[in-house]
């Protein structure tokens, strides 16, 4: 069975992306937690992992660091689940979208860090946060007016495109911010999912 040390789910946007991925495969895993905020985090996450971050991937003597690395593990190990989309172009396409998540968007990173259970009314991004939001709209728009005739997610079925932009979903709610027309259908998709209902209920539970 993997273990999955990831840190505290109202705060940690790069540990829910392999959790989504695991449960979305409906693949058993164990979790480890390591609570961010504590005075002994960075220890505990040395202890683990020198690179001195979460998540962290075990999977018997291997352990694998960073989320894009344990997602592209992941889809190695269970290549049925077209966790990229089957035809080159497509994952082209898709691995391309991930990258941009991945390294970029540090204005919204900066400005609207995901934080589940809060809510920010009122908050008004700057010129250069509203830039990255007016980004992702326009890829996840294009993304479904192309795909979705194959189903509701970003590429038709679950892909890791999702899970990279899942934490983007809870930071549009969190933030208020306004999506339109099939941007706005795919975060309500993506927030009804049992998985990120889940992952929003431990989120509660752990702020309360």
């Amino acid at each position: 069975m993997y273990t999955l040390i990831i840190g505290n789910k109202n705060l940690s946007s790069w540990s829910l992306r392999p959790w989504l991925v695991l449960k979305m495969l409906s693949e058993p895993f164990e979790e480890k937690h390591i609570d961010l905020t504590a005075s002994d985090s960075k220890a505990r996450i040395l202890a683990c992992n020198p690179a001195g971050k979460v998540p962290l991937l075990i999977d018997q003597q291997l352990h694998i660091a960073d989320s894009l690395a344990i997602c592209e593990y992941l889809a190695d190990c269970f290549p049925a689940a077209g966790l990229w989309p089957d035809d080159i172009a497509s994952r082209a396409t898709a691995r391309s979208a991930v990258a941009e998540m991945h390294a970029g968007f540090q204005a919204l990173r900066s400005e609207l860090p995901m934080d589940v259970c809060s809510d920010h009314a009122g908050f008004v991004p700057s010129a250069a946060a509203q830039a990255d939001i007016n980004r992702i709209i326009s890829l996840w728009d294009s993304l479904r007016q192309q795909y979705q005739g194959n189903g509701p997610f970003l590429f038709g079925h679950f892909t890791i495109a999702d899970a990279f932009f899942a934490p983007v979903v809870w930071r549009f709610a969190s933030y208020h911010i306004a999506l339109p027309g099939l941007a706005a259908d795919y975060a309500i998709h993506m927030q009804q999912l049992p998985a990120m209902q889940e992952w929003h209920a431990a989120a509660l539970a752990e702020v309360q």
